[in-house]
């Protein structure tokens, strides 16, 4: 597979610990993945980010606050080990390889394996353990979120958290908008556009393909906004605790 743009770029590790998010954040329980029987160590908490994200992730819902009081931000996944992005990376192609009608074990249908590994590799990043190219979400800082109501009922923006497909892309419905100014689409987009704008404002980026996924200080973020090296290597846990990668592993 291949790497990202933004996979070559430096990494100058801060060691800002993980931070666990107020519950004053709405999120969207029980956890997506946990629910799927995801490999998290028992006691490990997904609702962790590093310190400096965190901050900015509560201006971002002050912001929204500001904007619209009867909107608040909803998460649906914030830190996630390497072994839990493993497990669904592979979960994720196995399902598509499904829906798709292809048996994964079958050796004579490599292409077509191949092909959904690849559809997979543009939502998915690859679980890797390299240093140099540390998944997003297991930095802590990357999140994944939607907007919501006051009683935590999330509000559609045209597609799922998660989905594999074109109608993920932030601005999918971006011309039908301008072309149907009262249709869903525009009603669709102009979500995804508050949701963009607060987390913008915050100083987070968001992932060329997804709608739903922000960062800030990881590799994404240092290829989009050009504002120097990523400060956020992968952060492991060991045992009941989480720790942050060793600074020797990170260059």
């Amino acid at each position: 597979m291949k790497l990202r743009p933004w996979n070559s770029l430096k990494i100058n590790e801060c060691n800002e610990p993980l931070i666990s998010i107020p519950k004053s954040i709405f999120r969207i329980t029980p956890h997506p993945y946990m629910s799927l029987g995801a490999p998290y160590l028992t006691g490990a908490d997904p609702w962790v980010l590093r310190r400096s994200v965190l901050k900015r992730l509560v201006c971002a819902q002050q912001h929204l606050s500001e904007i619209n009081p009867q909107l608040q931000l909803a998460l649906f996944d914030a830190w996630r080990p390497i072994s839990v992005q493993n497990f669904m990376f592979n979960y994720t192609i196995k399902e598509i390889c499904k829906s798709k009608g292809i048996d994964i074990n079958d050796l004579s249908l490599n292409e077509g394996i191949n092909d959904v590994i690849a559809e997979v590799g543009r939502f998915w990043a690859k679980p890797s353990s390299d240093p140099l190219t540390p998944p997003p979400h297991s930095t802590g800082a990357a999140v994944d979120l939607t907007l919501a109501d006051m009683n935590g009922k999330p509000l559609d923006l045209g597609g799922e958290i998660d989905f594999i497909g074109p109608e993920s892309s932030p601005d999918f419905y971006k011309n039908d908008s301008l072309k149907m100014p009262y249709s869903k689409h525009h009603i669709f987009q102009d979500r995804r556009s508050l949701l963009f704008s607060v987390m913008e404002h915050a100083g987070f980026v968001q992932h060329p393909n997804e709608w739903w996924h922000f960062s800030y200080g990881d590799q994404l973020w240092s290829w989009l906004s050009k504002k120097g090296d990523s400060i956020y290597g992968a952060a492991f846990e060991v045992s009941n605790d989480i720790t942050l990668s060793e600074p020797s592993l990170v260059t």
